[in-house]
């Protein structure tokens, strides 16, 4: 019973004249000093709740005296209300947005193993055109089966793997890099950007008594951002796998004289 007076009042609802609505139910019609008796509510409020609720067309009175009081169905009740709800959602939906035009979406923190599997998961289902991943082989496998319904539903994957990832759809470019940044970072990055609508970069800690963390954001600012990163490593990496004779004379092996004109000499990438 508590939790059906706690719905009402999440409808719109005060203590009191939930208590009443739902004694009514039980037994009616009654008078006013019979509901005040039944909804154990004083009898100074159970007049003023009857008639804000007889106001509301929750409550009917009888012309005669003395006045009874008789509550809507349920089903009527739910109706009312259903269709309030709809209404006033529907109205949000599209004036809200005009409320402030240069609305930006927040970046949001997540925290701990669960939440982030979760997260993952959630942008992976949310996919109708392209994915684009980063991440370790074996973190791939705890996604893999949902990257693959969005493999069947047509959605394009892309992915820069670490640690020799194998993958049995879309495109992957193996990064050579894996035991050097999970060292330097300790821990496995993952980043995943979904349509240019979402994204997520996140840690998972090498240390298992720690929580992966990261940052998800439907930002297009930096979901673009995000997206770019990967394009750019996913570029490098190919242009790294088929390198002429000419390239690798130019830049080292690995790319390592221009890790080192861009990061300088005391870059992660040296051996």
């Amino acid at each position: 019973m508590d939790r059906i007076i706690e719905s009402l009042k999440e409808l719109g609802f005060n203590t009191y004249e939930a208590k009443v609505y739902v004694a009514l139910l039980k037994h009616y019609p009654a008078t006013g000093y019979e509901v005040s008796k039944l909804a154990d509510v004083p009898q100074s409020r159970t007049y003023d709740t009857l008639k804000a609720l007889t106001q509301k067309q929750i409550v009917t009175a009888s012309p005669d005296k003395p006045v009874t009081y008789s509550p809507i169905k349920p089903t009527e009740l739910t109706k009312q209300y259903k269709r309030k709800i709809t209404n006033n959602i529907e109205f949000l939906e599209k004036h809200l947005p005009n409320v402030k035009e240069d609305y930006l979406e927040p970046i949001i923190s997540i925290s701990g193993d669960k939440k982030t599997h979760e997260k993952l998961i959630d942008i992976i289902k949310n996919a109708k055109k392209e994915i684009y991943l980063e991440i370790w082989s074996e973190d791939f496998k705890k996604i893999e089966r949902e990257l693959l319904n969005a493999y069947n539903r047509n959605v394009e994957i892309r992915i820069v793997g670490y640690d020799r990832l194998q993958s049995r759809f879309g495109m992957v470019f193996e990064h050579p890099y894996a035991k050097k940044l999970e060292n330097h970072f300790q821990g496995r990055v993952v980043i995943i950007s979904v349509d240019d609508k979402e994204a997520f970069y996140g840690k998972i800690p090498t240390n298992p008594s720690d929580s992966s963390s990261g940052i998800w954001t439907k930002n297009t600012d930096i979901v673009f951002l995000i997206k770019e990163l990967m394009v750019h490593d996913m570029m490098l990496l190919d242009i790294q796998h088929s390198m002429t004779e000419e390239l690798m004379y130019k830049y080292g092996n690995g790319f390592k004289r221009l890790h080192d004109k861009v990061l300088g000499v005391n870059n992660i990438y040296r051996s």
